[in-house]
């Protein structure tokens, strides 16, 4: 197996392995709230943030340009994922 094909492997895992912790919480606490589409949401934004590294590891051939990017991609997970989860710039997304 080829270190592509067990980055892949990694992906999936640390998606499932994140989504996971939200479900655990719900079983001990009753301020963990998340419905399905909660559990969708989450899973399509940190497998396209996951796949969209890969395809940039993939790609692009110089390390700098690589970690640019990558940056770049974690950067809109974590703006999209704080807009979701509390409204930070007021967009509709997060229902105002």
């Amino acid at each position: 197996m080829n270190i592509q094909n067990i980055r892949l492997i990694g992906i999936f895992v640390a998606v499932a392995a994140l989504l996971l912790i939200p479900y655990i919480a719900m079983k001990f606490t009753d301020q963990v709230k998340w419905t399905a589409i909660d559990f969708v949401a989450a899973g399509v934004l940190l497998l396209g943030t996951g796949l969209a590294c890969e395809l940039v590891l993939r790609t692009v051939t110089k390390l700098h340009q690589r970690l640019a990017i990558c940056a770049a991609i974690l950067l809109v997970l974590f703006i999209v994922w704080a807009e979701l989860a509390v409204g930070l710039i007021g967009t509709p997304l997060a229902g105002s």
